[in-house]
């Protein structure tokens, strides 16, 4: 990736809806060479993708929490099985997999307490692997838009 390619990455990262021919006259370069270097970076997999991000409260999910989740045993079937599991819940923003103490950070998205508790009650603790949950409620959420290269 050359300092072109990484400009147009951050750019499309702060707005993924610019036009090709605004992000080539922001860079002094012909639309036809923005166009090839956004599909060469598709392509090879830096861009992944596109998409629309949603404010969670509008769409009533206003309560954000983190999950602490710890598997037993502590198997690759297990924790696949698992990661698949939650991967199907409605309320599961984002999972984290990890070593350490807990197996698993879970980011859910909520209506609201009552919801929170029937996810971790009546969801998560009816699975016969789960060996421990810990629930923390989010009060703030940041999520920095533009990742540039190390």
């Amino acid at each position: 990736m050359d300092e072109l390619d990484s400009a147009l990455v951050r750019m499309l990262q702060e707005d993924g809806r610019r036009t090709n021919r605004d992000m080539a006259q922001e860079l002094g370069i012909a639309p036809s060479t923005c166009l090839e270097r956004i599909r060469s970076l598709r392509r090879s997999g830096i861009l992944t993708g596109f998409h629309a991000e949603a404010d969670l409260a509008a769409i009533g999910r206003g309560l954000q929490a983190v999950i602490a989740v710890r598997v037993r045993p502590p198997t690759r079937a297990v924790i696949e099985a698992f990661q698949t599991f939650l991967e199907g819940m409605p309320e599961v923003v984002s999972i984290f997999v990890l070593t350490g103490n807990d197996d698993f950070l879970v980011h859910v998205a909520v209506r609201d307490t009552d919801h929170l508790h029937a996810v971790v009650l009546d969801k998560l603790t009816k699975r016969p692997e789960l060996a421990d949950v810990r629930t923390s409620v989010v009060f703030g959420h940041m999520r920095k838009k533009v990742i540039g290269p190390a």
